[in-house]
């Protein structure tokens, strides 16, 4: 029997992005030759909420993006159903420029390796900055977001579920253990 706990609701959702918005701002000094960068399936809404922040707070527009990283994957071998493929849509040259990727959850560091390699694939950008709703830990890779929501250690038999109003129809963190 399964177990759910709901770690964040809808408003915790909405002040963590906020946040989120604020500290790339201040580490950025503004956001001056920034682009946004998420990784589907819910990073890209995600980069959507954080970009209408920035530009909410700095009066900027910036450019957002999506990003397929499932050919960049190193479980292909291994996942039981045909993964869907998605747009990748960088209607922007990311040559000499500040990406910032965002990502639902980091766990392992897979991902945002598949990523940084999909990214790359595409120029070489001044320098890439990750950011994540949640950091569960379980490192395999080292690697590590610069902004981070919320920081919740879980073991590899927990799984967390960010739902997104675009895609779940709700806002919230589940973990769930089996």
């Amino acid at each position: 029997m399964s177990t759910k706990k709901r770690i964040l609701d809808e408003k915790e959702m909405e002040r963590i992005l906020k946040r989120l918005a604020n500290e790339v701002i201040e580490k950025n000094k503004g956001c001056e030759g920034l682009y946004i960068v998420g990784i589907h399936t819910r990073g890209v809404p995600l980069a959507k909420r954080i970009a209408h922040y920035i530009e909410k707070f700095e009066n900027e527009k910036i450019h957002v993006g999506s990003l397929d990283i499932t050919l960049y994957r190193d479980d292909l071998a291994y996942i039981e159903h045909q993964p869907v493929i998605q747009d990748s849509i960088l209607n922007f040259d990311i040559e000499g420029k500040h990406i910032l990727l965002i990502d639902d959850v980091l766990n392992t560091g897979r991902t945002a390796r598949a990523a940084l390699n999909a990214i790359l694939d595409y120029g070489r950008p001044a320098f890439i900055q990750l950011l994540v709703i949640i950091d569960r830990g379980n490192r395999e890779l080292p690697i590590q977001a610069d902004f981070v929501g919320k920081h919740l250690p879980t073991a590899k038999i927990e799984s967390v579920q960010v739902h997104l109003k675009e895609v779940d129809e709700a806002d919230e963190v589940l973990i769930i253990k089996d």
